[in-house]
């Protein structure tokens, strides 16, 4: 579960695994990276590109931010389950899921504490290509998608969203299977792809880690961190953090 800004206090959640929040930290400084530019130049091209929203600052490494403890994950009992405003409820196992059609995506990442990556490689499912395909099938009253993951986790996003290129339900992170702490075995991830100024992007808690189950609605349901103050469409052109 991706973690709060570091400028509000934590909650107390309704539900956790065990442990609290763990995080790793972005500060890259400014050191030449195997020769070539430093972090604060690169963050500075970004910029200048029009690809660094307003208050974020650019990371080369991958923070680690989430509540609770990382659960454990057993491919013989883990089932995702797709339910609500559809046609049919869906159930796939873990060996069912790896069978579904896949899509590889590069798009840049923005944390609500503040950090952006970019160029991020990510594959996996595309909610898109399983509506189309006739594998989901909404109702026409589902204006809403919401994320549930382990421990009570949850996230929201409007359909037209999670219907959007730059949501995926992603497995692999630069060509290699999820590692635990970043949501292994499925994750929610939502991200900027550059030159797609026509999508709508929150930030990256929006997608949920340790993903168990999506459920469509006709109304809208805050998930965890919404539920405590943060804002509920989290558009990083705007810095729409906290409500």
């Amino acid at each position: 579960m991706p973690g709060p800004p570091a400028s509000r206090p934590r909650p107390t959640p309704k539900h956790t695994c065990s442990n609290p929040a763990s995080a790793s930290s972005s500060d890259d400084g400014d050191k030449v990276l195997n020769g070539h530019i430093s972090r604060k130049e690169d963050e500075d091209r970004k910029r200048s590109e029009g690809r660094l929203p307003p208050g974020q600052a650019l990371t080369h490494k991958f923070p680690v931010l989430h509540y609770g403890a990382v659960p454990d994950f057993d491919p013989n009992t883990w089932n995702f389950k797709v339910g609500g405003d559809v046609e049919r409820e869906i159930h796939w196992t873990w060996e069912e899921f790896q069978t579904l059609p896949r899509v590889q995506l590069k798009m840049d990442i923005h944390c609500v504490t503040r950090w952006s990556k970019f160029d991020t490689l990510w594959e996996g499912v595309s909610i898109r290509a399983l509506i189309d395909k006739g594998l989901i099938k909404p109702l026409p009253a589902a204006r809403f998608v919401i994320q549930h993951a382990e421990c009570g986790f949850t996230a929201n996003l409007p359909l037209e969203i999670v219907l959007q290129d730059n949501f995926l339900l992603a497995t692999h992170f630069d060509r290699q299977p999820l590692t635990p702490d970043h949501g292994y075995p499925l994750r929610g991830i939502v991200g900027h792809i550059p030159g797609r100024d026509d999508l709508t992007t929150p930030y990256f808690w929006k997608g949920a880690k340790w993903l168990r189950g999506l459920e469509f609605t006709a109304q809208d349901q805050p998930g965890f961190w919404e539920q405590s103050g943060y804002h509920n469409d989290a558009d990083i052109w705007k810095e729409e953090r906290i409500r």
